[in-house]
């Protein structure tokens, strides 16, 4: 039977139904593209809150294994975490507290402690002794690592005021960053770690 055979009212009850089938169409095309953007991509967020070098050591692994596999990588340092990123201490025009707390603080990478078995820096030595016997990276060839990498490294701003960490104390090209910036990352990631 051809469309010319049909009746008028059958036709445009056709019609109809075909236009509304259309629209359902495009809303479901547009409801999985919505649900599509919600998905989380290839990138890894991750928090350094810790100023231990064994911890330390286990982010940049993280952070450099994963670039290595393709995803895009974040590590947002926070807290003590800032010391892995720190480049120096800068004495000048700090208050007192802060001068404290500069005093009984890591001034870089090089000055972190293990979590375990520190022994007034003896633990330090021997672990990154150890490493070296072993043709282990250290913390500081897996920072250079990351950069080369691509890894996107934040400090958190509101720990940097709290902490009296000026951004001439971080090494170079660490961005500056807040918790929304974080939590921006870390809804689009499908890993997100905390150390």
């Amino acid at each position: 039977m051809t469309t010319e055979m049909l009746p008028p009212t059958s036709l445009d009850a056709v019609l109809q139904r075909l236009s509304a089938l259309e629209q359902r169409a495009e809303a479901a095309e547009a409801r999985v593209n919505e649900l599509e953007g919600r998905l989380p991509k290839d990138k890894l967020s991750l928090v350094l809150f810790s100023g231990d070098l064994d911890k330390a050591l286990a982010a940049f692994i993280i952070a450099t294994g994963a670039a290595a596999m393709g995803l895009e990588v974040t590590m947002f340092f926070t807290f003590w975490g800032l010391a892995a990123i720190r480049g120096k201490k800068d004495w000048g025009g700090k208050n007192v507290m802060e001068s404290m707390l500069q005093v009984m603080s890591p001034g870089a990478s090089t000055e972190l402690q293990p979590s375990k078995l520190a022994f007034l820096g003896a633990g330090s030595v021997m672990l990154r002794q150890m490493m070296k016997q072993r043709d282990i990276a250290s913390l500081e060839d897996l920072i250079a690592l990351a950069r080369e990498s691509g890894v996107r490294m934040v400090a958190c701003g509101m720990s940097q005021e709290v902490m009296g960490i000026r951004d001439e104390e971080l090494l170079p090209g660490i961005e500056c960053g807040g918790v929304a910036m974080f939590v921006g990352e870390a809804q689009e990631s499908k890993v997100s770690l905390f150390i």
